[in-house]
């Protein structure tokens, strides 16, 4: 059997680590650098793309949703407001102003049917406590034919 010369500055291995150093190789590996620094630049600048592009659409995301929640403020303002006109509409002041504005008076005692068809209780006519508010037609106003200066 023959022994492979051992190389300088390396001990003489001996039983179970000399095997095992047979299995690993005795020169120095020279692996060409090159693909291995073209890879790790491109997985580098793919990353920060990648990463650019992400940042960009989570900017864009958020853009919108401050869109939308300004729209929604905006629309809920105005809902409020008409909830509002339509709550002044509504009151019971309001609702017997624009009744003589139309001409409406109150009315006067009920009646009432019963399920068998008797009427309950003696109907009163309706008394104008004033007369019906008759609005006339806004009249054009007045122009004076004078120009100043004359």
């Amino acid at each position: 059997m023959s022994r492979k010369p051992e190389p300088k500055g390396r001990p003489e291995l001996k039983g179970r680590a000399a095997r095992l150093a047979r299995l690993l190789p005795t020169g120095r590996a020279q692996a060409a650098r090159t693909p291995f620094v073209l890879l790790v630049v491109v997985l580098l600048g793919g990353g920060l793309i990648g990463l650019l592009v992400l940042n960009s659409a989570l900017s864009e995301g958020a853009f919108q949703v401050d869109d939308i929640q300004r729209e929604t403020k905006n629309l809920t303002d105005e809902e409020q407001a008409l909830q509002r006109d339509i709550d002044a509409y509504s009151a019971p002041d309001a609702l017997q102003e624009r009744a003589r504005e139309l001409g409406m008076v109150p009315g006067g005692d009920p009646a009432f049917l019963a399920p068998d068809g008797t009427v309950k209780g003696v109907p009163g006519a309706a008394s104008a406590a004033r007369a019906p508010l008759v609005l006339a037609p806004a009249a054009p106003s007045s122009v004076s034919n004078s120009t100043p200066g004359r």
